[in-house]
């Protein structure tokens, strides 16, 4: 896997862990269109991509509709290709199993937000995509990894929503998108989420410009 991690470092990506399938699970096609036996995910920590994916937009012509995904395309494709696999996405479909694939990956609990919650990167990480192989790749789990969630005693993501969208029982989607679309919703819109931002966890929050960008992205799919 070290070539691997090198090729993606030069993207501003790493493993998200990786794991084995069951013998009896059905699998999506690798490469060859035989089953996969195993997955490796790959995503980003912190504002790691960010350089390197506005770098590339820089150079665009014209803009167009879901330019990170395309970016994603861009970097995972020929890198699967080097590595024998196939690059499989969360945005595209058939839909995959990312969230229990990831949960799996890296043994990780979901936050209040929906959003798994790293040890390390708290919130502020995303999966962009997973190399799917015909043969066995096996990454060691991370020992037991803390659910910060369970350390957290003020739960200040839950009193930071402004319409009380984040609850013990998860995130109320619904109400968080009608809240989005009114004009009362400046600061959310032009700031990200609030109870996201509000997370203590966040040595690796995304810097503004980031943060902006992917908001701008998810009002337009509302």
């Amino acid at each position: 896997m070290t070539g691997l991690a090198a090729a993606l470092a030069e993207h501003g990506m790493i493993i998200r862990g990786g794991f084995v399938f069951a013998e009896d699970e059905t699998t999506p096609p690798a490469a060859a269109g035989e089953p996969a036996r195993s997955v490796v995910l790959i995503g980003h920590g912190g504002g790691s991509i960010w350089p390197y994916f506005s770098a590339w937009l820089a150079e665009q012509g014209e803009p167009s509709p879901d330019p990170l995904d395309r970016w994603s395309r861009h970097v995972l494709d020929p890198i699967a290709g080097r590595f024998g696999a196939r690059a499989v996405y969360p945005f595209e479909k058939p839909w995959l199993p990312f969230q229990q694939w990831a949960a799996r990956a890296e043994g990780l609990k979901s936050s209040p937000l929906g959003i798994l919650m790293h040890p390390d990167f708290g919130l502020w990480h995303a999966y962009r995509g997973a190399l799917l192989f015909e043969h066995e790749i096996e990454l060691p789990l991370s020992a037991n990894p803390i659910h910060l969630c369970d350390t957290c005693t003020g739960k200040p993501c839950m009193n930071s929503c402004p319409v009380g969208a984040v609850s013990v029982e998860g995130m109320d989607i619904g109400r968080c998108h009608e809240w989005l679309r009114s004009k009362a919703a400046w600061a959310c819109r032009t700031a990200g989420c609030l109870a996201r931002s509000a997370c203590p966890h966040d040595r690796f929050r995304y810097s503004p410009e980031q943060t902006a960008f992917h908001m701008a992205a998810h009002l337009r799919g509302l």
